[in-house]
């Protein structure tokens, strides 16, 4: 955990998964500020937080955001990021006030489905040079 420090909201994502290493890059172009960092939820490094935080380290259905040692998932994790975001993204974070409940229910169907919708890889996405600096191992 010494790869990380307060500053940088990281986000754990389903390496494998085409849908979530689409979104970490749909993020990567918006965040101009470089503030995210990322890992994915199979690395050594997501591995070591899911514990510390006793979240299940298998059956990665989940999108997940620690920002000021909080640790954020699902809907309520994918609308702070996008709050966070250049551009009119920000906007998106109205749907906040739809009751979690609701807002998961839907996050849900589409984590159940992403891989039969958007695919898999054998293997975790890659990040390229220019931005592996913000990757944790």
């Amino acid at each position: 955990m010494s790869q990380i420090n307060d500053q940088h909201p990281v986000i754990l994502f389903d390496g494998v998964c085409n849908l979530c290493s689409n979104a970490v890059q749909f993020v990567i172009k918006r965040d101009k500020k470089n503030l995210f960092w990322f890992a994915s939820l199979q690395s050594s490094f997501g591995q070591e937080l899911l514990n510390k935080y006793r979240l299940p380290s298998t059956g990665f259905d989940s999108f997940i955001l620690l920002e000021n040692k909080t640790i954020y998932t699902k809907s309520a994790a994918a609308l702070r990021v996008v709050k966070q975001l250049s551009g009119g993204w920000p906007i998106l974070y109205v749907f906040s006030i739809i009751p979690a409940f609701i807002r998961n229910t839907v996050y849900n169907f589409i984590a159940r489905n992403r891989y039969r919708w958007f695919g898999k890889k054998e293997t975790c996405w890659i990040a390229s040079p220019a931005i592996k600096n913000r990757f944790l191992d």
